[in-house]
């Protein structure tokens, strides 16, 4: 997947009003494909995209809400309930929402510093997410009728791409600990010093069901993306730690979670915490922090999704796709979930395995709240490390060794800039290292722009 974005054309110029009328209109151009003639293959086909994308969702959603500091099962609630609010209002007919990568160190960061480790309770801190993803939600929804999707498409690759790697790097280095067996917690920095300390305690049954997990989980892939690999590395040592390597000291999910429950939807009200200016700062930085990141992926998301499924109909709307986020963003925290947007992988395996229409995106949120809840018993049983073997590929997956290569094809500038947030991100936090490197961009874009104007020959040959 490249990450440079293709131009589509611009719908007509709309009031606010008329785009808000858009944005109420449910049953759109999006649902172009299914007609008389047509509407059982699609919806065959959309059926089963659902089914491929839910099964391998379930793990994946499960693993991003533990990165996240959150339990397992808001995973599955945040993915289905974001893809059933996304579909209906949002901007393509492709996309699939769900817990994304980008997102783990944001809403991380916020449990952390509100919630156990802290001194908070796990209630308190996601009601203060739930309230900072609101208060996100209603500025995109705002951004969408103002017609400002159009901007987040100037976020330039070279941004893009190192932020991508040092999610990735954060990824991997947070689940590291699980993988060996040796509880971390905090920061980039705090995981690698505590990792280091203990690892004469590492437990290397843990780590042979991660390494294993992750491979069987890659190589599968490699295989088919029709084949759920995520579930199947799971479910296979999940078997094996329960019976070959039992008595090995295997941390379950339901040592660290208790029991999964089989009744996934709660109202989970927003909650302020005691207000003083740390916290005013804390809900602005979050708040935007969500913005930007929902902004951002779900534009990039949109678009690739067009490409891969060659749409030759209706482009997607950067502007609804603005407000199917803010509705996201408000509706799903709000029942027991978390801030999701659209996932990259899960959208490409969705039109590889056939989807032609957002139906494809109802199936997927019947499929997984189905799945998940036939299997709940089962998956108190996951080991953590199985689940820490699944971001570990996650990780690896986001890394991609041509979108670097595309990068350092335009120049120094943008190499250093994607070098640059690739450090930064994992280093400092989100914003830090996202703003301060789309500065640098556009500070020595502009220095070198008018460094080579002041530099280029006039006519009669001396400089300008």
């Amino acid at each position: 997947m490249s990450v440079s974005l293709e131009p589509v054309a611009p719908p007509p110029e709309l009031t606010v009003a008329q785009r808000l009328r858009s944005f109420l209109t449910l049953i759109d151009s999006r649902y172009e494909d299914i007609t008389k003639a047509t509407w059982k293959k699609v919806l065959y086909r959309d059926m089963s995209a659902g089914l491929v994308v839910a099964l391998t969702a379930i793990p994946m959603a499960m693993g991003f809400a533990m990165a996240m500091g959150l339990e397992p099962e808001q995973g599955i609630i945040a993915g289905a309930m974001a893809c059933l609010v996304g579909r209906t209002f949002g901007g393509s007919k492709y996309q699939v929402y769900g817990p994304t990568a980008a997102f783990i160190p944001v809403i991380a960061g916020l449990v952390h510093k509100y919630g156990v480790a802290s001194g908070g309770t796990a209630a308190q801190a996601h009601g203060f997410l739930v309230l900072v993803s609101i208060v996100a939600g209603v500025f995109l929804m705002i951004s969408g009728l103002a017609g400002f999707g159009r901007y987040a498409k100037l976020v330039p690759p070279s941004v893009i791409v190192g932020f991508t790697v040092g999610i990735a790097i954060t990824i991997a280095f947070a689940n590291a600990g699980e993988a060996l067996g040796i509880a971390t917690g905090g920061g980039f920095r705090k995981t690698i010093v505590t990792i280091v300390e203990n690892i004469g305690t590492a437990n290397y049954w843990s780590l042979l069901l991660a390494l294993g997990t992750f491979y069987v989980t890659r190589r599968l892939l490699k295989v088919s993306i029709f084949i759920p690999a995520p579930l199947i590395g799971l479910g296979l040592f999940t078997v094996l730690a329960g019976t070959a390597l039992a008595g090995k000291n295997i941390v379950l999910l339901r040592d660290r979670f208790g029991p999964v429950p089989h009744n996934f939807f709660a109202f989970t009200p927003p909650s302020l915490p005691p207000v003083t200016s740390s916290v005013l700062f804390d809900l602005a930085y979050f708040a935007f922090a969500i913005y930007f990141v929902s902004a951002v992926e779900s534009v990039l998301c949109s678009s690739m999704a067009d490409r891969l499924a060659q749409n030759k109909g209706t482009p997607f709307d950067p502007n609804r796709e603005f407000w199917g986020q803010g509705l996201v963003q408000v509706i799903t925290p709000l029942i027991n979930g978390f801030p999701c947007t659209g996932a990259l992988a899960r959208t490409a395996t969705s039109i590889k395995a056939g989807a032609v229409s957002p139906m494809a995106g109802y199936f997927k949120f019947a499929f997984k709240l189905g799945i998940a809840a036939l299997l709940a018993s089962q998956l108190e049983h996951v080991p953590m490390a199985c689940i820490a073997g699944i971001l570990l590929w996650v990780a690896s997956n986001m890394i991609k060794v041509t979108e670097i290569r595309e990068v350092a094809a335009t120049g120094r500038l943008n190499t250093f800039v994607m070098a640059y947030t690739a450090v930064m991100v994992p280093l400092t936090d989100f914003l830090t290292g996202v703003l301060t490197a789309l500065v640098l961009h556009f500070v020595l874009t502009k220095l070198l722009t008018k460094r080579a104007k002041v530099q280029q020959p006039s006519a009669s040959g001396e400089p300008a």
